[in-house]
């Protein structure tokens, strides 16, 4: 398993962002369904290895982050795409992709290839050598994902990876992720229950910091056919839920 985590607590203070959350993930697409405040991103971050938890154990890449070295060999193997993606505005796509690939000490002659291969994968090849400040919000995105897989990462974690995208980059964003989890571990927190139905092979719903379900895409879909508010099988599979884990 890429992720294995057992009893996460993550408090900030008084407040407790993740309670007690057990989870264990292999190569696939993950989803991540849940409200605003339910501990999505608290969990990626603390994936991501920019959060220390407050208890439980994590082991990712069958690594421990608590470890400085191992940290930095996690660190080397990730892809982390966050909610808001701080960035240069003079930079260039392909400048900034770069950065990202030195910070992941992508081997320097490996470099510029690495970085052509992510821009063209989130299909901005003809945008390459434009500054960062004349791109719009979805382009935006779509180099934030760059910079995420530049170094073929085996553990992929993106925070609304599709906000912004229009429906064809959002559909295309979506080919992109199924084939990432060919090969690696990808998690993607999300509001958009469409997107997880098309890329993923498993979703966990969250709630005040606990998973409250798991299962595929098409059991969720299912818990809704006896009720629950929504217009599609998967809206209404995910406030059935949601209804049932808070009465």
């Amino acid at each position: 398993m890429n992720v294995e985590i057992t009893g996460l607590t993550l408090r900030f203070g008084r407040a407790q962002a993740v309670a007690g959350v057990d989870l264990h993930v292999g190569v696939g697409v993950f989803g991540l369904l849940g409200p605003n405040g339910a501990g999505k991103t608290s969990l990626l971050r603390t994936l991501a290895t920019v959060l220390h938890p407050t208890s439980g154990t994590v082991r990712l890449l069958e690594r421990d982050p608590r470890s400085y070295a191992q940290r930095r060999e996690i660190r080397r193997r990730l892809g982390y795409l966050p909610q808001n993606l701080g960035y240069y505005p003079g930079f260039t796509v392909l400048e900034f992709v770069e950065y990202f690939a030195l910070l992941k000490e992508v081997p320097a002659a490996q470099v510029p290839a690495a970085v052509a291969r992510a821009v063209e994968r989130v299909d901005l090849g003809d945008r390459a050598r434009s500054k960062l400040r004349t791109l719009s919000g979805g382009m935006l995105r779509r180099v934030g994902i760059a910079q995420a897989i530049v170094n073929d990462p085996e553990l992929v974690l993106l925070d609304e990876p599709t906000a912004g995208l229009d429906p064809e980059q959002r559909i295309q964003s979506r080919e992109l992720i199924r084939s990432l989890g060919q090969t690696a571990t990808v998690l993607v927190s999300t509001h958009l229950v469409e997107d997880v139905a098309a890329a993923c092979g498993e979703v966990a719903l969250m709630d005040r910091g606990k998973i409250i379900y798991r299962g595929t895409p098409a059991d969720l879909a299912a818990r809704g056919a006896a009720g629950g508010v929504g217009d599609a099988a998967m809206e209404r599979g995910y406030t059935s839920v949601l209804a049932e884990a808070r009465a």
